[in-house]
């Protein structure tokens, strides 16, 4: 999430106009705006290549691939948010124009400014939207990809990835995802293990 707009409160038909003629996107939870900050390259590789790779993998099955200018409704008239990859198979959101609400899989590509925002707030949002199968947390500053996943019993499982072979399976889109995949082309090295552990850095 970026800063938060000047101005205190805004209605979500305030917000919705304002983000039909702004040049810049803005994320909205409960009245406050905050502006998205411009994204490295390799945040933009990584984006791109998990989004190429769920398209292939959803290609015939009526099911939409969108990345970062597509807004999400998480919480209607609460919380819009534009997730780096999102995957919906819900007809209804088949004939939607800018906002989806109803998907399968969300990804963000991680940022030091937004990285607790993703894990905490964001994640809790998320899962209530009870389509959601897997939210993807990848680093852009080294090999890593956070993989929740919702079991049949609604408890979310964590599994943290870091070797070449590691593998995403997400049989609702027929997708399986390495991370080299993921990584490659984007600049970033494989994890290397430190003190602090798997967290981005301040």
């Amino acid at each position: 999430m970026g800063q938060a707009e000047p101005k205190a409160q805004y209605t979500v038909a305030e917000y919705q106009a304002l983000e039909a003629q702004s040049e810049g996107r803005h994320e909205f939870f409960e009245g406050e705006l905050f502006a998205m900050a411009g994204e490295s390259v390799a945040h933009n590789v990584l984006a791109l290549n998990i989004a190429f790779a769920c398209r292939q993998a959803v290609r015939g099955k009526n099911c939409r691939v969108v990345m970062e200018g597509v807004q999400l409704a998480v919480k209607e008239n609460r919380h819009y948010t534009y997730p780096d990859v999102m995957v919906s198979c819900d007809p209804a959101d088949q004939c939607e124009a800018r906002t989806l609400h109803n998907p399968v899989l969300l990804v963000e590509v991680l940022s030091p400014s937004t990285a607790a925002y993703d894990r905490a707030l964001k994640f809790n949002s998320y899962k209530e939207l009870n389509s959601l199968r897997h939210y993807l947390l990848v680093s852009q500053h080294y090999w890593l990809i956070e993989w929740y996943r919702r079991e049949p019993d609604n408890k979310w499982v964590h599994a943290a990835l870091t070797e070449v072979t590691d593998t995403v399976e997400i049989p609702e889109l027929g997708l399986t995802l390495t991370l080299a995949q993921v990584y490659e082309e984007a600049g970033v090295a494989p994890l290397r293990a430190t003190p602090a552990g798997p967290e981005e850095p301040a």
